[in-house]
């Protein structure tokens, strides 16, 4: 896919992670001391600083230098045209900015090429899946994320969410291609463009006065921060499909966990804090993300405006009780109640009783015929999620998708 849009990034199979990165991201309030060791990190070692206190120090010099003196609207334009990983960045651009995104396309020296074709194969074979574990465990996650709550809700893509929503879905999209980090792919361009932008959020979130009110951190984004986010995405999918027996072999497990690696590392975040395996993402996860959700205003703001995306295709009559319960099913009913997402005793009951069978059946573990009676009744719509929830953007055309540093914050805020 040469130049993903709005209605194709959508419809490629595992991409409602769209909803997912959502991410302008940050930890909560009172969050435990840091005590995760660097020795379980890819880099193997570390100072073990909390990064807490660690954002991105030589992306955000740079970007609010170029916010200062005005040159962000003429780069936006001129990075519009830089899409492949492999392609030479724009001429025109400001020295400074050159050497750094020049620094920070190349993939790191672990980078290992025979687990991302690994990767590919996984998310090949695994598409719905993944597609609902990101929108609906790691998207509606990010609601009750408070700092991301509020760091989404009163920056600029707060504004409008479905094109919030579509450019996050970018980084799902591309994980998740056959390309992804090859030559022709966008992954690399995606994260470092990703890595520009919440170096502006950071420089101008401060300046609202609207977040400083309830905010309880001067600065956005930090380290932690990003891997709170980060784990609301691979770990809590991976623990999903655990959850629900799917079968991975463990090499395609060990490289889809390598590809967020990657992903992590050309972010910005440094290698001291990515996690080297899984058992050492859930020992991270359970310390910086499991403790720190809550709810906000924001946060429920939020989660009902994704909830009602569906009311283009039927008024939300039917896309929003589903969209609900599998919310719910998924984040379970404390945070469906933190977010104020009504019962339906229909499809709140088909999710708890249906949903593993589904996977078992699409797996070829079970036949159809020998599933609970509830699923056959709702097996079309199990199946259907994810080109549903395509559907909800085809009416926002198919011009290619811009991840841009931002110029302001909410302007409704």
């Amino acid at each position: 896919m040469d130049k993903p849009s709005r209605r194709n990034v959508l419809m490629a199979g595992g991409t409602l992670g769209a909803v997912g990165a959502l991410s302008v991201a940050s930890p909560a309030q009172a969050a435990p001391l840091w005590t995760w060791s660097p020795k379980g990190s890819v880099a193997g070692a570390g100072e073990g600083a909390d990064p807490r206190g660690v954002w991105d120090p030589e992306a955000d010099a740079l970007v609010a230098s170029l916010l200062d003196r005005g040159a962000v609207p003429e780069v936006n334009k001129l990075l519009r045209t830089w899409t492949k990983n492999s392609q030479a960045l724009p001429s025109g651009l400001p020295a400074d900015l050159r050497d750094f995104m020049e620094r920070a396309r190349r993939l790191p020296s672990w980078a290992d090429q025979g687990k991302l074709a690994t990767a590919v194969e996984f998310n090949k074979k695994r598409g719905l899946y993944l597609g609902v574990t990101y929108g609906f465990a790691s998207g509606m996650m990010s609601t009750v994320i408070p700092r991301e709550a509020r760091a989404v809700y009163y920056s600029k893509g707060g504004a409008d969410i479905k094109d919030r929503i579509t450019k996050t879905a970018k980084l799902g999209y591309d994980i998740g291609s056959l390309k992804a980090y090859q030559p022709d792919g966008e992954m690399i361009v995606t994260c470092v463009k990703t890595r520009l932008a919440h170096a502006g959020v950071r420089h101008l979130l401060p300046k609202s006065p609207y977040w400083t009110k309830v905010a309880d951190e001067k600065v956005p984004i930090s380290q932690a921060d990003m891997m709170v986010t980060w784990h609301s995405l691979p770990t809590t999918v991976m623990q999903n499909l655990v959850k629900w027996k799917v079968p991975i072999p463990s090499a395609e497990s060990e490289a889809f966990l390598h590809s967020w690696q990657l992903s992590a590392h050309m972010l910005g975040i440094k290698d001291e804090y990515i996690p080297n395996s899984w058992a050492e993402a859930n020992s991270q996860a359970k310390q910086v993300l499991d403790p720190i959700l809550a709810p906000t205003p924001e946060g429920i703001k939020l989660a009902d405006m994704l909830l009602n995306l569906g009311a283009v295709i039927d008024g939300g009559l039917l896309t929003k009780p589903i969209l609900g319960s599998l919310t719910r099913y998924i984040l379970g009913d404390e945070i469906a109640g933190w977010l104020r997402i009504p019962r339906d005793l229909f499809w709140d009951s088909a999710f708890e009783v249906a949903w593993e069978p589904f996977v078992q059946v699409r797996e070829g573990l079970l036949s159809l015929d020998r599933a609970p009676g509830i699923l056959k009744t709702v097996y079309w719509a199990f199946d259907e999620i994810i080109r549903v929830a395509a559907l909800l953007f085809l009416s926002e055309g198919t011009m290619p998708i811009s991840i841009e540093i931002p110029t302001g914050n909410n302007p409704d805020y």
